[in-house]
């Protein structure tokens, strides 16, 4: 029986989306697990994976299409041993907005679910189709390798990993990204994705609208580098490394229940005082910036904090995440020390009341005890929301956060 893939919903208040690209063509074959496509909400772009194995044999909404309502069918999949008579007599689906590209999961099979009438697939031989194994198509898509300058090792000349490998090795098949215009006046024009636009929007809306101001300090974290340094050696065996910004979302949080009027947004209504400190941590992705949330960070040890770090991290730049695990946090923290910035200040992500920007450790002369020395500092700037913030209440928050960074264990108590 035909399966329909519909559009799904990545949150419970989700009601439309884009579907940004789509990572299959017209007569693939797909298995379970393969990337569909992209969708792409107000918040991020998330890869969609099949869960059925079949033939695509319709895409019924096209790549870039907005306005996507949740639970449109966007494609028609047939399993093995079926033709297209099973689904020529279907009525036609509902159409999305048109745009450039979509992403959709597979979802559950409907018994006479609707198709278009006049479906027919594209020829599956000779060279009007690049044949490429899903993965193949996956791996190229995410390194952006154009598949038509591969030559394929597989059978018939198909395009398989180890094709995709040589190829991104030899860094000669690099495609524009999609969409890309070249244009003659020196510069190549990169359409806007959904996630770039709400990114433009919401900072030019948050810098704008929102009254802030920076606070910097700076911490000396020889301690602190000792400590981690001990930790990881000690708990190796167990799998445990526990990094830098580990220390800093337990030291956040912390403080923030120390100084609870700093973990707090602002509604016309009045202040919202959180219970949690739900710490949002800035992870660079492709295309953009995402945020996933250590919740009730207050109550987690640094090995806890470390495994979620690493785990939603990871599946943030694989655009795995689900809506849930990056939305709703009270409290950001920027960290670009790794890459040798060492100060910055950050733009609020409303509607929470703070963000921390973290700098780099670099080796600084420090007066102690009337005589110079040599520490490890690290800077720090705390960007708040004055409608929330006062300097005070952000001074207070600093003085924490310095105290448990400075003195790591502190975090213990």
């Amino acid at each position: 029986m035909p399966i329909d893939i519909l559009m799904p919903a990545l949150s419970p208040t989700m009601e439309e989306g884009i579907l940004a690209k789509w990572m299959v063509k017209e007569g693939d074959t797909v298995a379970s697990g393969d990337i569909l496509a992209e969708i792409e909400t107000d918040k991020a772009s998330m890869e969609i994976e099949t869960i059925e194995e079949g033939v695509i044999a319709k895409i019924l909404v096209q790549g870039g299409s907005e306005n996507v309502k949740v639970n449109t069918v966007i494609a028609i999949l047939l399993e093995e041993g079926e033709d297209m008579s099973a689904i020529t007599d279907r009525p036609a689906a509902p159409q999305a907005a048109p745009a450039t590209t979509s992403p959709e999961p597979a979802a559950p099979k409907t018994a006479s679910a609707p198709a278009s009438p006049a479906i027919s697939l594209p020829p599956t031989s000779g060279d009007q189709r690049i044949k490429a194994s899903p993965l193949a198509r996956r791996m190229a898509a995410q390194e952006n390798l154009d598949l038509s300058k591969i030559t394929g090792s597989g059978t018939n000349g198909r395009v398989v990993k180890r094709d995709i490998t040589a190829a991104m090795a030899s860094g000669s098949t690099m495609a524009a990204p999609a969409g890309t215009q070249i244009q003659p006046d020196g510069f190549d024009l990169i359409p806007l994705d959904g996630m770039r636009k709400t990114i433009a929007s919401r900072m030019t809306a948050s810098f704008r609208d929102v009254p802030h101001f920076p606070l910097n300090i700076d911490c000396q974290i020889d301690a602190l580098l000792a400590t981690r340094k001990a930790i990881n050696l000690e708990a190796a065996d167990d799998g445990i490394k526990v990094s830098v910004n580990d220390f800093v979302v337990r030291a956040v949080a912390l403080a923030l229940k120390k100084v609870p009027e700093a973990n707090a947004s602002y509604t016309p209504e009045g202040l919202k005082l959180w219970h949690n400190a739900d710490v949002a941590i800035a992870v660079a992705i492709d295309g953009g910036l995402i945020t996933p949330v250590i919740r009730a960070a207050q109550t987690k040890g640094l090995a806890t904090i470390s495994a979620e770090t690493k785990d939603m991290a990871g599946r943030a730049r694989d655009r795995k995440l689900m809506p849930e695990e990056y939305q709703d946090g009270t409290f950001t923290v920027s960290n670009l020390g790794m890459m040798g910035i060492k100060s910055f200040a950050s733009i609020i992500n409303e509607p929470q009341g703070c963000i921390l920007s973290v700098g780099a450790g670099e080796q600084r002369p420090v007066v102690r005890d009337g005589a110079l020395a040599i520490a490890t500092v690290m800077s720090v700037t705390l960007t708040c929301d004055h409608r929330v913030v006062d300097g005070s209440v952000g001074a207070r928050f600093l003085a924490a956060f310095k105290a448990m960074i400075e003195n790591p264990g502190l975090m213990l108590l």
